[in-house]
């Protein structure tokens, strides 16, 4: 949809307010239960075939805290710095809702396993800023809606929804930054860099794979404007479910835009949830925002508070892998590269498949130039992340190796990248089906040399008269007629020697 909102310019909002971001971020843990019982969480089921009396909420049906899931908070906690919690409970929160068939959600209110700490995020630039988390809590998903005869796939215009329990109970890790301030202009930035930062941080944990494009990783995006020298925060709004790095970079920036023009011509900002659209950018009103009591949070008298030892949580300190900017700045120097080609890298999802190739066989140079080249050239025009390519680490190795070893050039190994991509088998497969493989045997090339000299008797004379550089145009007479499959190194030798000159 296109909205008509009125907007101001983005530097003329920045001249004005300040703006004051909150993040909520919620993660799909990768448990292989629920939070509350042990219906399977596996993605792509029937509807409504992975549930029980106790994730349906049905009278008698009581619930058992998982046990990874509350292992996984506790990393989660750790990884972000956070103290954690020597005793806390769940609460309920109670509100009716289609797709929380228990008409309350399991979660935690005012006792947080995780509370207090913050996150060091990298900008473009290489500045750190340091976000201050508020805490990290333990609570289950809700179920899906999926609303129908609409032309917004949104329950206002649907002629009917339907409803799929099987989400309902997936574990959740809620994280909650403290107010960011003193972002200023790059506060939409900040906010990317930050939901980034914590997703690689997620997945460096293996407590979940935090795929946004697949809700594992959402964001709620809490802004508000204050004028400048003003301490009291503005009036905020809340833009949920937020599914992508890009989509909560460009939420922020709309509502600073948004809440500026409402200020500027003398409106009031409405606490409310907004929907976020992300064809054009915008932003629509959802609801009127509830304050937390409107919840009537109350203690979970079916779950037993949660205490974990302290013996525990130091092993679990002690079991935490490197963190990601420490091995993004080990990798960099292992790799001899600048920061800002590691950015790029990290932006276009390399790190990983690289590391991956390189563990594989491949060299750093040779793992960098095939995924940032003709994969993630692939990537761009498909749609796809790189991670999502028919393309494996291994794969792509095999390819870097044969390049080396001298038996494809750079054209033929982009002609098995395409035949791999393509799906028609291994590297390999591949050079024996097409006939990619690189001529250097002199016999095979004699001729070909012969006719390009031939053919260009005139650049033969400027050669055999000490213009050595013209050898490149008789070269590339040599790889068309071969269909570029000349050993060119050899290829040259032998031009040289026909000619009676030295190379």
């Amino acid at each position: 949809m296109t909205t008509t909102t009125d907007l101001v310019a983005y530097e003329e909002a920045l001249a004005t307010y300040d703006p004051v971001m909150g993040l909520e971020v919620h993660v799909e843990l990768g448990t292989r239960t629920k939070m509350f019982c042990g219906c399977s969480t596996e993605l792509g089921a029937e509807p409504n075939s992975q549930t029980c009396p106790t994730c349906l909420g049905l009278p008698g049906a009581l619930p058992v805290v998982n046990e990874i899931g509350v292992e996984s908070a506790i990393k989660i906690g750790l990884a972000l710095n956070c103290e954690i919690a020597e005793w806390c409970r769940f609460a309920r929160k109670n509100y009716f809702y289609p797709d929380m068939p228990k008409n309350f959600q399991t979660s935690q209110y005012d006792e947080p396993i995780a509370f207090n700490g913050y996150l060091d995020v990298q900008l473009e630039d290489g500045e750190i800023f340091r976000v201050q988390i508020e805490r990290a809590h333990m609570e289950e998903d809700t179920g899906k809606s999926l609303h129908v005869g609409g032309a917004t796939g949104r329950i206002h215009g649907a002629s009917h929804s339907l409803l799929d329990y099987n989400r309902a109970g997936i574990p959740l890790i809620e994280i909650v930054t403290k107010p960011i301030e003193g972002a200023g202009e790059r506060a939409p930035e900040v906010a990317k860099a930050y939901v980034a930062e914590l997703r690689e941080l997620i997945k460096a944990l293996n407590v979940s794979e935090a795929r946004m494009d697949k809700g594992q990783m959402r964001c709620d995006v809490n802004l508000s404007l204050r004028p400048h020298g003003r301490e009291e925060f503005g009036t905020r709004s809340e833009t949920k479910n937020v599914n992508s790095l890009r989509s909560v970079e460009r939420a922020a920036r709309f509502e600073i835009q948004r809440h500026a023009a409402v200020l500027n011509s003398g409106g009031t900002i409405i606490q409310e949830t907004r929907h976020f659209h992300e064809e054009d950018g915008s932003t629509t009103s959802g609801r009127i925002k509830d304050n937390a009591e409107d919840y009537r949070y109350f203690p979970e008298p079916d779950l037993v508070p949660v205490a974990p030892a302290r013996a525990w949580v130091e092993e679990l300190r002690g079991g935490l892998p490197e963190l990601p900017r420490l091995r993004r700045n080990r990798l960099r120097e292992d790799w001899g590269i600048s920061e800002d080609v590691m950015q790029t890298i990290l932006n276009a999802g390399a790190v990983d498949p690289i590391v991956a190739t390189i563990a594989e066989g491949a060299d750093a140079a040779s793992a960098r130039k095939w995924w940032m080249g003709e994969l993630a050239r692939n990537a761009n025009e498909t749609g796809r992340a790189l991670d999502e390519l028919p393309v494996t680490p291994a794969q792509v190795a095999r390819i870097a190796a044969l390049v080396a070893a001298g038996d494809l050039n750079d054209k033929l190994a982009k002609q098995v990248v395409e035949g791999v991509l393509a799906g028609e088998g291994t590297p390999d497969e591949i050079v024996e089906k097409r006939g990619l493989k690189v001529v250097s045997d002199d016999g095979a090339l004699g001729a070909a040399v012969d006719e390009a000299i031939a053919g260009n008797a005139a650049i033969a004379d400027k050669i055999r008269g000490g213009k050595v550089a013209a050898v490149g145009a008789l070269v590339g007479a040599v790889m068309k007629t071969t269909r570029g499959q000349a050993d060119a190194a050899r290829v040259k030798e032998l031009i040289l020697e026909r000619l009676g000159v030295e190379g």
